[in-house]
């Protein structure tokens, strides 16, 4: 007997609409399963991980500050990915950003800027050079695969962990604190370059803003655009975007740039609003879960903050879990790529049909 896929005529919108949906749950059942078998009670921690933390005003406002950064990256991959390109090196340029960005509020930070023209304009900087950061780190394997044809899969990996080594570097170096007792951070950012906060409490900051204004950009963009329409195009029939026209050289680099701008973008709103200086360390993975977030969301904007929304629960939750059933952080993580196969595997349920044929193999 033989397993072989057929691709289905059309594509069911019930089905693209329950497929995400299905997934969550089964890797729901599959993590408590495995909660069960570490000898704790999945019900409690179904409860600690996806009930508590929506019933407090911290833990809500504290579910915004986590889904933003995870918006914005996914937000930017859902261009590659919609273009059938593979941007997997967002958490390097969510780093580059925050280190860029974090930059200009440290070297402005003895106040001489300050007191000849103001500090109002810090900020905005800071949000442009670490989007500018972003977007250029993102130019490399953009321009790897265009001129050389090297895997931007690859290469958008490697350059994580050379912009990890980069920020560890420099906040364990050049950019520490002289004055912080030789801790690997740096001075702690001035009032001026920090992001507003929203609401009392001292956690929800104004990059909220940004991640749901990149979430109404995007669909007006994808919806009423012909970039949008290109994107699309040449995702879906790259044979008939080349008739069309359309450059997929060019469109490869404008991703890239979309895609690496908001990991940037994410990277200086976490580190100018909920840490507040530069350490060895700014990304818990954000950039990885992220992918998750974008095929949660369907790689639709609006399905993209929703899902934002379930990643940045399972953070908390962790966090929590932590603490009242005594589970190990990496069961997050593993809960995450855990999601990650749910969600592919249903999405291949959606693209195709499982045939079993009768006979040979051959």
């Amino acid at each position: 007997m033989r397993i072989d896929l057929e691709a289905r005529p059309s594509r069911s919108l019930a089905l693209d609409i329950g497929a995400p949906i299905v997934a969550l749950i089964a890797a729901i059942l599959l993590g408590g399963l495995v909660v069960w078998l570490m000898g704790k009670s999945p019900t409690r921690a179904f409860s600690v991980y996806f009930i508590e933390p929506l019933l407090e005003g911290w833990s809500l406002q504290e579910l915004a500050v986590k889904a933003c950064p995870l918006v914005l990256i996914a937000i930017g991959l859902s261009f590659c990915f919609r273009a059938n390109l593979w941007n997997i090196g967002a958490e390097g340029q969510f780093v580059i950003g925050g280190l860029v960005g974090g930059w200009l509020a440290i070297a402005t930070h003895d106040g001489a800027y300050q007191s000849v023209i103001g500090g109002w304009w810090i900020l905005p900087a800071m949000l442009v050079l670490g989007t500018l950061a972003g977007a250029l780190y993102a130019m490399i394997p953009a321009l790897l695969r265009v001129w050389l044809g090297v895997s931007e899969i690859l290469t958008s990996l490697m350059l994580v962990y050379v912009a990890e080594l980069i920020l560890d570097y420099l906040s364990r170096g050049p950019l520490r604190d002289p004055k912080g007792f030789n801790f690997p951070q740096s001075v702690t950012f001035d009032d001026v370059a920090h992001l507003p906060y929203l609401a009392e409490g001292d956690r929800l900051h104004a990059g909220v803003i940004l991640a749901v204004l990149a979430v109404l950009i995007a669909a007006f963009i994808f919806s009423r655009t012909l970039f949008g329409f290109e994107v699309r195009l040449v995702g879906d029939a790259p044979r008939a975007a080349r008739f069309a026209g359309f450059s997929d050289r060019w469109l490869t680099i404008a991703v890239f740039a979309i895609s690496g701008g908001l990991a940037g973008l994410a990277g200086i709103c976490e580190v100018a609003g909920q840490i507040g200086q530069l350490q060895p360390t700014i990304s818990p993975g954000y950039g990885f879960t992220a992918i998750i977030v974008a095929f949660l969301g369907r790689l639709s904007p609006f399905g993209i903050l929703i899902a934002g929304l379930v990643l940045a629960l399972t953070y908390i939750g962790g966090e929590s879990a932590q603490v009242a059933l005594k589970l190990p952080n990496d069961m997050t993580r593993a809960f995450q790529g855990l999601l990650l196969m749910c969600v592919l595997i249903a999405d291949a349920a959606t693209r195709y049909r499982i045939r079993f044929r009768l006979g040979a193999l051959a």
